[in-house]
């Protein structure tokens, strides 16, 4: 990251697209966002066909009114870069630049994103439509930030080109073809190369080396067209103009802590099922990869975001009602548009902009919902929002500089989320190999500490190493490392040297059994931790599910292991939970050791849900969310903002519950305090955010006046 935002108070707004609306309603809109409390709208990275029409014609004029009517009222406006979604004179004009999702399979034509964004053809004209565009407007008052390009890395593209780029990649990290024969394992199947033209294409690749290292390379094409563009911007950005882009964490193509490296602030698009799937009372079926299911997964986006940099982050994207295709319509119950909102917010959000203001009447995205309905005529949603703006605007600056509380860290592994996607070790329910295993398992064990009342930090395992071991288990009691398979030997050591410092680390399934480039290790599993864990194991297998029981803790009703265990042999371990009756003789599921001043556990399966809370619950973290007094339907996240302690608290139920505070809290938008340990009842689907008293008895708080 090169800086960070000047900014301050919660930017809140939408984007908005004035070339899609009728005449004549531009200062409507723009007033009905004055009255919403309205601080920014995103505008112009959609529509390079608007904006150059034909090739070398430019129409930079229409832009003009949008931004001096925003400027007129107040609105900040972040302009982004429109070279995401091509014209249809540069795919005639240069056929060439379309992606090949295979080798020699070009995509088609008409939807977005699909050209290969490497090609110097492409590059020329998104060039010289942005240059045209930043000359025009960069100096405009409204404009507070740019954003370029807009959800990088859709495609993985098998160009020629980039194929011959991979190989020099190649060639400048190994060298040599000898190496890179001894490295890859290629005697295998006979796939020794003598020189470089030898190495085939990716298209009916199977070694899990090569694999590895096509995505790892695919990555550097997504965040080297970001650094380009960022570079461009910069030419013409003042300092007190931001730099990001829209991340959608779920692209192929995307390392999104290497993405941000040339940004300012990190930016995203968290969408999320509304409804029941922000009911903590059920179990609602994730259904699509790209938007999340649960409570506990849209906190969880919030802490990706803020593990990309370690910073406070801007949500670009967001539901307004529905979202999807046109048999996908669920809009959100009153009240789960500040909840999700404010959940954001709990975990590092600096904005919060709707994908979009007026609900489109054409085009594949006609049933996702903006802020107002297809009528135009402001509505429940639009009220809402509203009401949401009214709040942040009474917040002020009160979450400048805000940092969300973690009572422990969870370290993230993209590599093997890369691996995975090709060689899984878990597989779908009708036995096909499922590319998701990753994060099946680490969602997993997110799920179930933050359930249990833990606040989580994710940390890249890539930021792991410079982070001294000793800090780590002063700031973070408990560090879970789920399925580091693939994963360097110096991380592994760390990992031990963060136990040793006093910490809890408790490792998950396949955790340093493969080294950095996806090789099963020639040793003990597992490696590096299994000896001061007090563990070993040389057997493991799938499975479907198999009981647990446990005399050391309580174990939640329905707890279970399911799809993998480890035959771990204990040697000097304490067995916590162990697996019932089976004819494997499996018989340790959770074990734990003492090493150095802290400890060393092993989870030997991937818990279901109510296990993965049990296991949360035992490691006994007293936190400051969990002093709270609070049914599991309600939510306690707190941080810190200058000398203020914050605690965001939701329910996210359609009934009444009742919370008990450990110490005087004052509501930040009414102004009401709540003595330390009285009874307070929050409405269905309730959102607050607190201020925690600086004392015992609750009679001082940092400042006095409302916000």
């Amino acid at each position: 990251m090169t800086g960070s935002p000047t900014f301050s108070g919660v930017l809140f707004g939408a984007a908005y697209y004035a070339e899609y609306q009728p005449d004549g309603v531009l200062e409507r809109d723009l007033d009905l966002m004055a009255e919403a409390a309205f601080t920014v709208i995103r505008v112009g990275e959609s529509v390079w066909s608007t904006w150059e029409p034909r090739e070398g014609e430019f129409d930079l004029d229409w832009l003009q009114p949008v931004l001096d009517g925003a400027h007129a009222r107040g609105i900040g406006v972040i302009l982004g870069t429109p070279t995401y979604a091509i014209p249809p004179w540069l795919q005639k004009l240069h056929p060439e630049i379309a992606a090949e999702i295979s080798t020699g399979h070009r995509m088609g034509w008409g939807a977005r994103q699909e050209m290969d964004q490497a090609q110097p053809a492409y590059r020329f004209y998104a060039e010289r439509v942005s240059r045209r565009i930043l000359e025009r407007y960069a100096s405009h008052p409204a404009i507070i930030g740019f954003q370029v390009d807009n959800e990088p890395g859709n495609v993985l593209p098998h160009n020629d080109s980039t194929f011959q780029a991979f190989v020099s990649w190649l060639r400048r990290k190994y060298g040599t073809v000898e190496r890179l024969n001894e490295e890859w394992g290629l005697v295998y199947w006979s796939h020794r190369i003598q020189e470089w033209a030898e190495l085939w294409r990716p298209d009916g690749n199977l070694m899990p080396q090569y694999q590895l290292e096509w995505r790892r390379f695919q990555s550097t094409q997504a965040t080297d067209l970001i650094a380009w563009q960022a570079e461009m911007v910069r030419e013409y950005a003042s300092p007190a103009q931001f730099v990001t882009t829209c991340i959608s964490y779920m692209r192929d193509q995307v390392a999104d802590d290497e993405l941000a490296a040339s940004l300012d602030v990190v930016a995203g698009n968290p969408y999320y099922k509304m409804q029941d799937g922000l009911d903590a009372r059920f179990e609602v079926p994730r259904e699509d990869r790209w938007w999340h299911t649960g409570v506990w997964a849209l906190f969880q986006w919030g802490d990706r975001a803020y593990s990309t940099a370690g910073a406070q982050y801007l949500v670009t994207e967001t539901n307004a009602q529905s979202i999807g295709g046109s048999w996908q319509n669920h809009p959100p119950y009153p009240g789960q548009i500040k909840q999700a909102a404010f959940a954001l917010l709990a975990r590092g959000g600096r904005m919060i902009e709707y994908w979009h203001w007026h609900t489109l009447h054409f085009g594949v995205e006609t049933y996702w919902g903006g802020v107002l309905p297809h009528s135009q005529k402001p509505g429940r949603i639009y009220r809402e929002v509203a009401e949401l703006g009214a709040s942040l605007k009474t917040l002020g600056a009160a979450l400048d500089g805000y940092v969300p509380d973690a009572d422990a860290l969870i370290l993230w592994s993209t590599d093997t989320k890369w691996s995975w996607n090709f060689y899984p070790p878990l597989s779908r329910s009708d036995g096909s190999p499922d590319p998701d295993s990753y994060t099946r398992i680490f969602d997993s064990f997110y799920r179930g500490a933050f359930e249990a009342g833990l606040q989580l930090r994710v940390q890249h395992v890539s930021d792991f190493l410079n982070h001294d071991a000793a800090d780590l288990a002063r700031r973070y009691p408990v560090l879970l490392a789920p399925a580091l398979y693939v994963v360097e030997t110096a991380v592994l050591d760390h990992l031990v040297a963060y136990a040793e410092a006093g910490g809890h680390l408790v490792a998950g399934v396949r955790t340093g059994y493969g080294d950095e480039l996806a090789r099963a290790r020639l040793a003990v599993a597992p490696d590096r931790i299994g000896e001061p864990g007090g563990i070993r194991y040389d057997e493991y297998s799938n499975i479907s599910t198999m009981s647990v029981s446990s005399h050391r803790i309580e174990l939640e009703a329905g707890s279970a292991a399911t799809e993998w265990i480890d035959l771990l042999d204990v040697d000097g371990a304490e067995t916590v939970v162990s697996f019932d009756d089976n004819e494997l003789g499996a018989h340790a599921a959770l074990t734990t050791r003492p090493h150095g001043r802290g400890r060393i556990s092993y989870l030997a399966t991937v818990p279901n849900v109510p296990l993965a809370r049990s296991v949360a619950s035992w490691l006994d973290v007293r936190t400051a969310a969990t002093q709270w007094s609070a049914p599991r339907t309600v939510t306690v996240q707190t941080g810190r903002a200058g000398s203020r302690t914050l605690a965001f608290v939701a329910n996210w139920t359609g009934e009444p519950v009742a919370v008990i505070p450990p110490v005087a809290v004052r509501d930040l938008e009414t102004g009401e305090v709540v003595p330390a340990g009285s009874t307070l009842l929050l409405d269905p689907r309730a959102a607050h955010v607190f201020e925690a008293s600086t004392d015992p008895v609750g009679s001082a708080f940092p400042s006095t006046e409302r916000i």
